[in-house]
């Protein structure tokens, strides 16, 4: 699902990453600052690494030696980040809609099944301000799939919630990955939820891996 292998320096920081899982979701797990969020960025097509290569589902998104570097817009992956980033004068149904129009597609069945994996057919009408920090997750969540991404990369989603909302939502969380019929890179310095996520935990420090964990 996943084969990375990126060099580069950001500043006076070097992220030197390697690492390959064939599961369907894998953590990756560190501290603040070792460098998970730009692995995150460089599999988006948001940061361009100097040397390596990224591969997904067997499809090579960067390589260096091969002069691969697929932009972001085509690499067909989506991000959902700690801040869920919705459009404040959309409706729910709206910022959904929103991932439909991605794909290419209209309202459809798959509309009506991602709202009811996610429980949030009775927020439809409303608008971000008016949602709970964990429905706001859950809606970013459900755009990032309507848009029928190859990989689904969720970059610390829960990090900015208190404990009784990453208890709403890891649930659903629960049944996505699931349902997945995509790989999933869930990004987490908190233990318990990547345990509950992941069969691989790629461990990071310092911009390294330091240990592979399969479960």
């Amino acid at each position: 699902m996943f084969d990375i292998s990126i060099t580069t320096s950001l500043g006076d920081f070097k992220l030197d990453v390697s690492f390959k899982s064939e599961s369907m979701v894998t953590a990756l797990s560190g501290p603040s600052g070792s460098g998970k969020s730009s692995v995150v960025a460089a599999i988006a097509g948001l940061l361009k690494p100097a040397r390596g290569k990224i591969v997904v589902n067997g499809r090579a998104l960067f390589d260096s030696a091969a002069r691969i570097d697929i932009p972001a817009q085509k690499r067909g992956v989506r991000v959902v980040f700690q801040e869920s980033r919705l459009f404040p004068h959309f409706t729910v149904a709206q910022n959904l809609m929103f991932g439909r129009w991605l794909a290419g597609k209209t309202r459809d069945r798959q509309f009506d099944e991602v709202v009811s994996l996610l429980g949030i057919e009775p927020l439809l009408a409303r608008r971000p301000r008016k949602l709970s920090g964990g429905e706001r997750q859950r809606v970013a969540i459900g755009r990032a799939l309507l848009a029928e991404p190859q990989a689904l990369l969720l970059d610390e989603p829960l990090a900015s919630l208190d404990a009784g909302r990453k208890e709403e939502i890891i649930p659903y969380l629960t049944r996505l990955v699931a349902n997945a019929k995509i790989p999933v890179l869930y990004v987490s310095h908190a233990r318990d939820e990547i345990e509950r996520l992941a069969q691989t935990i790629v461990k990071i420090d310092g911009g390294r891996v330091i240990e592979v964990e399969r479960r």
